[in-house]
């Protein structure tokens, strides 16, 4: 089954504890709703708790699994913060079933030749090397569970450079690189598998930002994407490892 072609059995995810990065606010909010609605016990993890907090009210309200709040930021948080996050779901869940890299910054829309340094650093630390130390950090988590997914949030600039994208390209490049490298990994020695979605255009204030421009209403919302995230997430992947997936 293709990701794009998904739809959910009701229930599909209950039992199921999830870290979703960028879960504040566009696709990781979307994602977090729409695995709570399926019985997901969902960790919503961003660096903003005022938005954290609304998708929290959100999930509860509408009768879901009450979710955990994780204040997380990716581009200041040191070995000692990513050791307490992995206490801390430890001691509330014991496991960890899925983690969904969603959260990423983009950068400036400029050329090689004059990109400010620390900004390609920011990106590459916030979009890639986060996600390595949030992985590795919750690795031990994943093992524990019996069915574990790891899935990141990739693009198609990731997989085909486009000019004036510089850091965000090259930091979806390396996650693909870094997914590929795990699930070899993984595969035939652990119960995790790992794979990329690539969401493609949606609605978003990133997008917004890179195509301010744009006709907004000729983009799907969030929602309109979050089947494929579910799939990869579920337990109808199981089997599925080292793929590089586009939503639609």
């Amino acid at each position: 089954m293709e990701p794009r072609d998904y739809r959910p059995e009701p229930d599909s995810h209950r039992g199921r504890v999830i870290v979703v990065t960028g879960a504040g606010d566009g696709i990781g909010r979307a994602v977090a709703l729409a695995l709570a609605r399926q019985g997901a016990t969902v960790g919503l993890l961003g660096r903003t708790p005022r938005k954290l907090e609304a998708t929290y009210d959100s999930i509860v309200q509408a009768g879901g699994p009450q979710p955990a709040l994780l204040p997380f930021n990716l581009e200041t948080a040191t070995a000692a913060g990513y050791d307490e996050l992995h206490a801390a779901l430890e001691r509330e869940f014991g496991r960890v079933d899925g983690l969904a890299h969603i959260a990423g910054i983009l950068g400036d829309a400029s050329p090689i030749d004059h990109y400010d340094v620390p900004t390609w650093c920011r990106v590459l630390h916030v979009n890639l090397t986060a996600a390595f130390l949030l992985t590795q950090s919750l690795l031990p988590l994943l093992r524990l569970s019996e069915d574990a997914c790891v899935l990141f949030t990739s693009s198609g600039v990731g997989r085909r450079g486009r000019a004036y994208l510089g850091a965000y390209a090259v930091s979806k490049f390396g996650l693909e690189g870094l997914m590929q490298v795990l699930a070899h990994e993984c595969e035939g020695t652990t119960k995790i598998r790992a794979n990329s979605l690539n969401p493609g255009p949606v609605r978003t204030a990133m997008r917004l930002k890179l195509y301010p421009a744009e006709d907004r209403s000729v983009l799907p919302e969030p929602e309109a994407v979050t089947g494929p995230f579910l799939f990869l997430l579920g337990p109808a992947s199981r089997g599925i490892n080292g793929q590089a997936f586009d939503a639609r």
